[in-house]
């Protein structure tokens, strides 16, 4: 069931928010396991057996790999047999790769993996919220005025000079990011920070 014009798609329905896992062609910090080529296993270090814990899953090929209160999401390139190896292709989005990759093996080796640098700050996580408030409040045909008031309070509107006020400019572009990320912009979301590498 794809959407046609936003390029959404249908994913399976869980009452865990946690259990919905992205594939690794979708979301660059999934983390590509494959096979070890023998030539390149060297005797004295052995890679470690990888234990996934399977989820929910479109293909059956997606895990989420819980260790140290971190989780991980990984895409087994192999079928799921001894995955001792990480594929890293060399495209725009390489590092994100690498980095979620280190990640990975560093928690597998008890180690902290470090911060996760694909997770949203708390501001913008307060800006994509107020933007989708304000996009609801566009959509119920209210003016910009209406929308900095519900979203800022009214007494933060003025009731003169609204046309120079900075609220009003604010409230415009929270309106503007609202529309585009309903109109496909939601996809960067997939690729943040590393969207602008593209």
């Amino acid at each position: 069931m794809r959407s046609l014009g936003a390029g959404g798609y249908f994913f399976p329905t869980t009452t865990d928010a946690k259990a919905t896992v992205w594939t690794a062609g979708a979301l660059p910090s999934v983390i590509a396991l494959t096979r070890l080529p023998p030539e390149l296993g060297h005797p004295r270090f052995k890679p470690k057996p990888i234990v996934l814990d399977p989820v929910l899953a479109a293909d059956g090929d997606d895990y989420v790999i819980e260790r140290l209160g971190v989780e991980m999401r990984v895409h087994l390139d192999s079928g799921g047999v001894n995955p001792t190896a990480v594929l890293l292709p060399f495209d725009g989005l390489f590092e994100v790769r690498v980095a979620a990759a280190l990640r990975l093996w560093r928690t597998l080796n008890g180690r902290r993996p470090g911060p996760n640098p694909a997770a949203l700050s708390e501001a913008r996580r307060n800006r994509l919220i107020l933007a989708l408030r304000a996009l609801d409040g566009r959509l119920d045909g209210a003016t910009h005025r209406e929308i900095a008031a519900a979203l800022f309070g009214a007494e933060a509107v003025p009731e003169r000079d609204w046309i120079s006020h900075e609220l009003r400019d604010r409230t415009a572009r929270l309106v503007r990011l609202g529309v585009a990320m309903m109109n496909g912009g939601y996809r960067r979301l997939l690729l943040h920070p590393y969207r602008g590498r593209l």
